[in-house]
């Protein structure tokens, strides 16, 4: 079943102008850009009836992984397709995952604050303010778990940084708009950057979307989501210059998982040619000539793929939207000798072997 307007089922409309309108359910009368072909309007109120149960449901909850903690409150009555529920449900289940994991957190006084701070973002903020709720609820999670207030130092720079984050991933996906699919991309940068600026590891990768079959919008294999199986999953390596690690890793994942999935390497910016010693050492220990079929390219030359893994290069990670991403944190042996390359050159081998299963949980099926 398609899900569209709460009262009839018709498709929704969106305004460019605010219109006054007539909640169907309360009757209360208001200004608002969204209602359904057949007129029906539903404030956001109503539409998020029942969302403080939330509370007493993310109190219950044990698990660290907050893609797990989401999905259990998606599946509660107050939760739809699409709403403003998503702009709380996001950042509770992050508090929640964040506490277990045991990040310094009253959890009792934070999820009522969540509460309070996610029912402000109305329906529609995606398209009407050009900053989609989901992503909000993750900066107000990362502003609550530091203490964040307008006057702070570090706490205010963590919050607005990790609001601009997970808008990174959501706009890079595009439109139309999605709340799962942005709830999802808003926690899987959230997760990111909890482990790199708050020193907590949240576990888990989302898993495929159970709720395309009622979005009339779904973005289908645009999104990162979008269930894969019997496919071939799709493995991007990326780094800043896409000119050494990403480039090894690349050949070395299709020396050794051609069967299960495809890879591909990217950068933020590129050099002009791959690493001389890179291409002579893998020549000369595997076997692969590299600059045969390889060479640095930017993000935008990589098409949807399914597993992001970044080299660790101390920058910002890149807005690439996937299902499952992986830091792998090896130095770069740029300007080194040949032991340090070797040494870096056996650590991706290692790690790529290694990719086997992940590549198969994604979708793929075995040769």
């Amino acid at each position: 079943m398609h899900e569209e307007c709460l009262i009839c089922g018709a498709p929704l409309v969106y305004l460019t102008q605010d219109e006054e309108m007539e909640c169907a359910l309360c009757h209360r009368r208001e200004r608002s850009k969204t209602r359904c072909q057949k007129g029906h309007y539903v404030c956001n109120t109503c539409h998020t009836r029942g969302l403080d149960q939330l509370v007493a449901l993310c109190r219950r909850e044990e698990s660290r992984n907050p893609w797990t903690i989401l999905e259990h409150l998606m599946a509660q009555p107050f939760c739809h397709m699409h709403g403003p529920e998503h702009h709380t449900m996001v950042g509770a289940a992050l508090l929640t995952a964040y506490h277990n994991a045991g990040g310094a957190l009253d959890l009792e006084q934070a999820l009522p604050e969540m509460l309070r701070r996610g029912s402000q973002v109305p329906g529609g903020a995606c398209g009407f303010w050009g900053a989609c709720g989901a992503g909000i609820s993750a900066g107000m999670y990362v502003s609550i778990a530091t203490g964040a207030t307008p006057l702070a130092g570090e706490p205010w720079g963590l919050a607005n940084g990790m609001t601009s984050q997970a808008l990174a991933r959501i706009g890079a996906v595009g439109g139309p708009r999605c709340c799962k699919r942005n709830a999802h991309l808003a926690i899987q940068a959230a997760v990111d950057f909890t482990r790199a600026n708050l020193g907590v590891d949240l576990e888990g990768d989302a898993a495929p979307c159970t709720h395309f079959p009622e979005n009339n919008q779904c973005l289908r294999d645009r999104c990162p989501f979008y269930p894969r199986e019997g496919r071939r999953p799709k493995v991007a390596f990326l780094c800043v210059h896409n000119a050494c690690r990403s480039q090894m890793a690349e050949a070395l994942g299709r020396k050794y998982l051609a069967p299960y999935c495809d890879c591909y390497s990217a950068g933020t910016e590129v050099k002009d040619r791959i690493n001389p010693d890179a291409v002579r050492l893998m020549k000369q220990v595997h076997g692969i000539d590299m600059e045969k079929d390889q060479y640095p390219k930017l993000l935008s030359a990589l098409p949807p793929v399914d597993l992001v893994i970044t080299m660790g290069c101390d920058v910002a990670c890149p807005a690439t939207p996937a299902t499952a991403r992986q830091d792998w944190g090896l130095e770069d042996p740029t300007g080194q000798g040949d032991e340090v390359f070797l040494q870096v050159m056996d650590q991706i081998q290692t790690k790529v072997l290694a990719l086997k299963e992940t590549v198969l949980a994604l979708g793929t099926t075995a040769p």
